[in-house]
């Protein structure tokens, strides 16, 4: 039976799908999953002009506005026209949220990140203070880098945090920042994975005759995949390097392959869709990606969920999951921690990894013991219900 006390929350999030990222990915799942306490309406970019202005996907009305082109990549995203979007859209959200409260009179207002989403949710405070908002934070930038970009904006993006009734973070180093930006509620609650997509076990498009290294990731400066592929030089070229994902440094990173002399070890696979992921996942032998910073990284979780090694430094959000046996000796080892920038010790820790077969299949089933406990989406989606939307509204 329909639940007519439904709790009505309008959404602002730059992008949706089909433009997936961590943060699209967790609005969904939660949302998907929510359905019955309460109705979504979402405010996002187009982009695309074969996507319908209006329509509804899962447990969301979305509402798409701004330019378009025909059949836009990820990289087009950040040029003209289309960089124009992420500027117009505090402006063209906040108006728009005003016609659809009229009509729908929301109970509250979630904004995902604290960037031009969050932007349009202030602006719409401020003509609707009477209505609640919550803040989601899911930055994967170094802190230092958002704030040189807002610096001359820096009194308007500071109120993006004081204004909201409630913010969620998903790691403890963005609390710890939404602390210090003078938040008033602050809550963690983690992303989370799909078990039953991640743990399916099925043909994968990979023939697995060498030692396969994958990312997922887009190529961007902050996933560091260039030091991976500079850690090649150190391994046996039996050991190849899978990377799934697209991103304004791609021709960068296929020019640095060359230069380095590791052609035949590096496989750029492009944008792959998030359900066949795991399919690659599985028939890998490690994941890799040494982040110079990072909120909180959904694909760590997944991969550990696949039951694959996996390394990583320890910066940001990485660290609430990523327990290395010489770093954290305090807690069960769930992975290998590199220091940032550091290609000899990423293939120092590849090397340990497939020369003790034993020793890594422990750290994988501790790795996957941990998400099943704590960051299957089910589990995660009543936290944010509890937690966080309950005590909002």
């Amino acid at each position: 039976m329909e639940n007519k006390n439904k709790k009505r929350i309008l959404i602002f999030s730059t992008t949706y799908h089909p433009f997936v990222g961590g943060a699209e990915v967790a609005i969904k799942e939660i949302t998907d999953r929510l359905g019955g306490d309460f109705e979504f309406d979402m405010i996002t970019l187009r982009f695309d002009k074969k996507l319908s202005e209006v329509e509804k996907i899962g447990n969301i009305n979305v509402y798409r506005i701004g330019f378009v082109s025909d059949s836009p990549s990820m990289s087009d995203l950040v040029k003209s026209p289309l960089k124009l979007n992420k500027y117009l859209f505090p402006f063209l959200a906040w108006w728009k949220a005003g016609d659809l409260h009229s009509e729908r009179q929301y109970n509250a207002v979630w904004a995902m990140m604290a960037a031009f989403a969050g932007f349009g949710a202030v602006f719409f405070e401020f003509t609707h203070p009477k209505v609640p908002y919550l803040l989601t934070l899911q930055e994967g930038d170094p802190i230092k880098q958002i704030k040189k970009k807002v610096r001359f904006v820096y009194p308007l993006f500071k109120k993006i945090f004081t204004k909201a009734d409630f913010v969620q973070t998903i790691s403890n180093y963005l609390a710890d920042w939404a602390k210090e930006m003078g938040a008033k509620k602050i809550q963690v609650v983690p992303n989370g994975v799909d078990l039953k997509i991640f743990t399916k076990k099925e043909n994968s498009p990979i023939k697995p005759k060498e030692k396969i290294l994958i990312t997922t990731s887009r190529l961007v400066k902050k996933n560091a995949i260039d030091d991976v592929i500079k850690s090649l030089k150190y391994l046996d070229e039996e050991v190849q390097f899978f990377v799934l994902g697209d991103g304004p440094d791609e021709n960068k990173l296929k020019d640095l392959v060359k230069k380095e002399g590791v052609t035949e070890q590096v496989k750029f696979l492009g944008s792959i869709d998030y359900t066949e992921i795991p399919n690659y996942l599985h028939k890998s032998d490690i994941f890799i990606r040494p982040s110079l910073s990072e909120g909180f990284g959904n694909s760590f979780i997944e991969a550990m969920a696949s039951e694959i090694p996996v390394i990583a430094t320890q910066e940001g959000g990485i660290a609430d999951f990523l327990f290395d046996a010489k770093r954290d000796p305090d807690k069960e080892t769930t992975g290998w921690a590199v220091d940032v920038r550091s290609p000899k010790q990423i293939a120092e820790m590849i090397k340990d990894i497939l020369n003790n077969p034993e020793k890594t299949k422990n750290v994988v089933a501790t790795a996957k013991k941990m998400v099943f406990e704590k960051y299957d989406w089910n589990i995660i989606a009543k936290d944010m219900k509890t937690k966080v939307f309950n005590k909002l509204i």
